[in-house]
């Protein structure tokens, strides 16, 4: 089974959880891209205003998630649910099957709820707390995690050729 980690991170917390649940599963891995400048103070207003009017954004992202039997699709919470990068690339493409994760300070809100009415029933969810990141228990959740999803979906997590 073909699994893709696919993210959008800001500040690089959500992108070390997915980096670390793509080593575990030896997934490929494909970052989205917000061409929309989120940066600076600018971009700490414009994504909350974008959420709030519920506004997509343009993105880019190099791989098809039709050609993966398993999507872990992940995205910090911003103003309590799904970036406009995840917003949109749930939009714009079909899964197999998903799984999704999220980065968070105060919870994950509704990004769950948002992500599914975007997509479709996840198999699984995970949620960290941003400030733990680094955390040995939150490494082994996400092992948990991993260890999980390969014995549900059978994943081969043998090196690649």
């Amino acid at each position: 089974m073909e699994t893709l980690v696919v993210f959008y991170s800001r500040a690089g917390n959500t992108k070390k959880i997915a980096e670390k649940i793509a080593n575990n599963l030896n997934a490929d891995v494909d970052e989205i891209i917000d061409k929309k400048d989120r940066s600076g103070i600018k971009g700490c207003f414009s994504g909350p205003k974008d959420i709030l009017l519920n506004n997509e954004t343009e993105i880019e992202n190099k791989k098809n998630p039709l050609e993966y039997d398993l999507v872990v699709i992940g995205t910090p919470v911003w103003v309590g649910t799904i970036t406009p990068a995840i917003k949109t690339y749930l939009s714009k493409n079909k899964f197999n099957r998903v799984v999704f994760f999220c980065t968070y300070n105060n919870g994950a809100g509704r990004t769950f709820k948002e992500m599914e009415k975007s997509s479709k029933k996840p198999e699984a969810v995970l949620g960290i707390m941003k400030k733990s990141i680094e955390k040995e228990e939150t490494k082994e959740k996400i092992r948990i995690f991993g260890d999980d999803l390969v014995k549900r979906f059978n994943l081969l997590t043998e090196e690649k050729p």
